[in-house]
């Protein structure tokens, strides 16, 4: 949060409207600066200036106010603090450390409270890369803080910086607070640094260059790693009614990417839930280091029962902490659950600003704040001398009232978005979880996507891919007969496409979350649980035609071993499912009391 001292008064409040106040004597303010009103310095920021009148977007709860208190402008934009000490934190909408706060204010956020982002005392052993004489431009990295086992934090020359070193500081440990370097600028300027700086939320960081999205976000889950595959760089929307599995997707996504970093926010969530992620999060171990998942997360709380206009303010902090690690070389994945609650502020603030509603009553704007922000994920080749490959993928999540996908949020946000998984009411009922719709979910990453595929699991795996999507499609239109005329009506044949359909569904698409093993599984895992039903499949229609009877075929007891396969550990997967394809090849005709 943009924390200063240096505020001056200007301003009266002459109305209060729940979050939005309305002050007077506000001349010289400028939109989207912050602004601290009442007598106990409540966070606001500017969003309409008319004459006089300033229309302040307060983020904290506004009981208690009345007209006549004074109103101080920071003559600053919301901002956040970035530098060492994000890592393993866990901050509000407006990057207040939520530990600290506890610390100071008790189980309930004070008004008023004003603490830093970072810890400001908290020492960093900091070893620099450049020396004094050395040419640096905006991105370029001056040295390299250890900030958790997993993860070093490198600090940059800020963007639109650019000049001469003359000072930089030796390996030693300072504080954020601490002189970092030297720069003079072209024009003779000393710029001082410190081992942070802050960034206006709303405006995106820079970069070089856009690169095409060809490298997949690895996410360890079937229904999207196989199915429906985002991007490095990329975006995603998963929507879905209440009790779908949202949330549980989300956290998996959070847990398991192969991003090196993770920034999660809780947006208008119900407060258990991000109570589970906080209590979860500290004890998982990450699959690709082995040490505690939150050495390379940050939490953003922004809980329903928090003041509602502090959800728009904790999307952009997020999507400004993920640019910044975006910006150091990282690959960052960013979840936000649920952008419908950001929506919905937004239609709260905009009935009490009076303006023109638009459908359902959301700001007219609505397409377009939903478009920035998606927007800001992206492959890039980040700004600097020696420029970095880095991304951000966004994945949000959609609460549409009562699962209509026809809601103007989730169709604003399919507009933008490339990657759709629809989660399924009736999936979810039957107790199909991931509850994410196969048919109705959609990637356009694939084309760009399949050569990675080809190239690193096995060139069989487009061909598989798509042969259980053809399969899975079919099965579809074969329930829909047996619903009209019962299942003995279909030939033998057709019988073997229902049957395999309920493998891939139950076997392969289904994926216990909370199984230590199943949690998680490797892209090779994937494509040899695919090959081994497919070439039952194979097998199974052999077998029909030389006489075999379609339901003696599928009470084998390799069916039953195919269904445990999902269980077997990463190490000895290979060898396991190897042998079981062997032996589904070695699968004769006799064993079915059939003479060939």
């Amino acid at each position: 949060m943009m924390t200063t001292t240096n505020t001056e008064q200007i301003g009266l409040i002459d109305r209060i409207s729940g979050p939005v106040v309305q002050a007077s004597n506000m001349l010289g303010s400028k939109l989207y600066d912050v602004a601290r009103v009442g007598e106990e310095k409540l966070v606001g920021e500017i969003i309409r200036l008319t004459g006089d009148l300033a229309t302040i977007q307060v983020y904290e709860n506004t009981e208690g106010l009345t007209p006549g208190e004074p109103v101080h402008l920071t003559n600053a934009p919301l901002s956040v603090e970035l530098g060492p000490g994000l890592m393993r934190q866990i901050f509000d909408g407006i990057q207040r450390p939520l530990p600290v706060i506890r610390e100071v204010s008790g189980d309930f956020i004070a008004r008023g409270i004003e603490i830093p982002g970072l810890d400001h005392k908290k020492l960093w052993d900091f070893a620099p890369n450049l020396k004094v004489g050395d040419k640096v431009v905006g991105g370029d990295i001056l040295g390299e803080i250890p900030e958790t086992p997993t993860v070093d934090f490198k600090l940059m020359v800020p963007p639109n910086i650019q000049g001469k070193l003359e000072f930089i500081a030796q390996r030693g440990d300072y504080t954020v607070d601490d002189l970092s370097a030297t720069v003079v600028t072209p024009t003779g300027d000393k710029v001082d640094l410190q081992f942070y700086h802050r960034w206006p939320v709303r405006q995106p960081r820079p970069y070089h260059l856009r690169l095409p999205s060809s490298i997949p976000l690895i996410t360890g889950q079937r229904i999207f790693d196989t199915i429906a595959p985002i991007a490095k760089g990329g975006t995603g929307a998963i929507p879905g009614g209440f009790g779908t599995g949202k949330t549980v997707s989300q956290h998996q996504l959070a847990k398991w990417s192969d991003a090196k970093i993770v920034v999660y926010v809780g947006c208008g969530e119900r407060g258990n839930e991000m109570t589970d992620v906080l209590r979860e999060f500290p004890k998982l171990v990450d699959p690709y280091t082995g040490g505690p998942l939150m050495d390379r997360t940050v939490l953003i709380a922004n809980t329903s029962n928090m003041p509602v206009a502090a959800r728009e303010a904790s999307v952009y902090t997020g999507i400004t902490l993920a640019e910044f690690f975006r910006d150091m070389g990282y690959d960052v994945a960013m979840m936000a659950d649920s952008t419908s609650r950001w929506a919905e502020a937004m239609r709260e603030i905009s009935g009490r600003l009076e303006e023109m509603p638009g459908e359902e009553s959301f700001p007219a704007y609505l397409a377009s704040r939903i478009a920035e922000y998606y927007e800001r994920a992206g492959r890039v080749l980040t700004i600097g001398s020696k420029p970095r490959e880095a991304s951000i993928t966004v994945v949000g999540a959609i609460s549409p009232p009562g699962g209509d996908f026809s809601e103007p949020v989730t169709q604003n946000t399919l507009r933008i978005v490339k990657v759709f998984w629809a989660l399924s009411k009736d999936l979810a009922s039957r107790r199909h979880f991931p509850a994410i719709d196969y048919l109705l979910s959609y990637t356009l990453y694939w084309a760009a996507l399949e050569d990675y595929y080809s190239d690193n699991v096995s060139p069989e795996f487009p061909e598989l891919r798509a042969e259980a999507l053809a399969l899975l499609q079919k099965d579809k239109e074969l329930q829909d007969i047996v619903a009209l005329v019962g299942p003995d009506a279909l030939p033998p044949s057709e019988k073997i496409i229902l049957e395999t359909a309920r493998m891939l569904k139950e076997d392969f698409l289904q994926q216990n979350a909370f199984h230590e093993t199943d949690s998680f599984c490797s892209l090779e895992k994937q494509y040899l649980m695919l090959k081994t039903i497919l070439r039952f499949y194979e097998k199974a229609q052999d077998l029909y035609r030389r006489g075999a009877i379609v339901s003696d075929i599928f009470e084998h007891e390799l069916v039953v071993r195919i269904a445990r396969m999902k269980y077997i550990e990463r190490s000895e997967i290979e060898t396991s499912l190897n042998e079981l394809i062997k032996e589904i090849d070695g699968l004769t005709i006799q064993a079915f009391g059939v003479e060939d």
